[in-house]
């Protein structure tokens, strides 16, 4: 998401519409012609792009699964079909295209706190509060890393694969409860630098090493050998029905919780 920010800043930034087109149907008729680009802002696995016209409007957007945010010249051929477009903001011979997005709305500057403001301290955000994010994961002691840390409440920004390979960097398998981890603030931490470190990497790794099959120590890996120990990297299913997510862990260097 930061990266998707950084992409519609170089693209749109401080630049003014000649035209928009929103391909969903609550707003098939909006028109932010005329409007001067703030700038777009990521918040947890949202985005915030604010526009100015004769009222200070925020597009909202979220990538669920399927969604990504193109920059093309005009003319420039799409990389993904034109069908499954949603919104194509058009500045001069600049595009953004955000293909197959989750979440489109068009809000009111002061209704952001609506849709973010639930979020708990941003990871790449300005307002990361370390400190913060310790005391709400705290909050449940109980609950298993594998759903605290996906919380977006908690903290804002871990997504599947960094749990994957915080859990294998820490030494915690994923079903640990959060009051076993003896330094959490440590982990939060590290966290912290994980996404830093691979925030402007267009391909991300963990491992410090960006070949192709060595970017990851146990994401996406199951059935592998891990890259410390050699043991076979193991994979379970958890979640709601319909919503489950692959959760990976080496069964010797994240041992099971007592």
């Amino acid at each position: 998401m930061f990266r998707a920010a950084r992409l519609l800043d170089r693209t749109l930034a401080g630049r003014v519409l000649t035209h928009s087109d929103f391909r969903v149907p609550q707003l098939a008729t909006a028109d932010l012609s005329g409007g001067r680009v703030l700038g777009t802002w990521s918040r947890g696995k949202h985005l915030l792009t604010r526009i100015d016209t004769d009222r200070p409007w925020t597009l909202h957007t979220h990538l669920k699964m399927e969604g990504s945010w193109h920059s093309y010249m005009r003319g420039q051929r799409w990389r993904r079909p034109a069908y499954s477009a949603r919104v194509v903001l058009t500045a001069d011979d600049r595009l953004a295209v955000g293909f197959s997005l989750g979440i489109v709305e068009l809000l009111s500057r002061e209704q952001e706190d609506a849709v973010v403001g639930h979020l708990g301290p941003d990871l790449l955000g300005p307002d990361w509060d370390e400190e913060e994010a310790v005391r709400r994961l705290r909050e449940e002691p109980d609950r298993p890393l594998a759903d605290a840390l996906l919380d977006q409440t908690r903290l804002a920004g871990i997504g599947n694969m960094y749990l994957a390979e915080l859990c294998f960097v820490a030494g915690l398998h994923p079903v640990t409860s959060v009051g076993q981890v003896s330094d959490l603030t440590r982990l939060v931490r590290r966290a912290q630098q994980m996404l830093d470190v691979n925030k402007e990497r267009a391909q991300q790794s963990t491992t410090g090493d960006l070949r192709q099959g060595r970017r990851m120590w146990v994401y996406r890996r199951d059935q592998q050998p891990c890259l410390r120990c050699g043991t076979t990297v193991a994979v379970a299913m958890r979640g709601d029905p319909g919503r489950e997510r692959a959760t990976y862990w080496c069964p010797s260097c994240q041992p099971g919780p007592a």
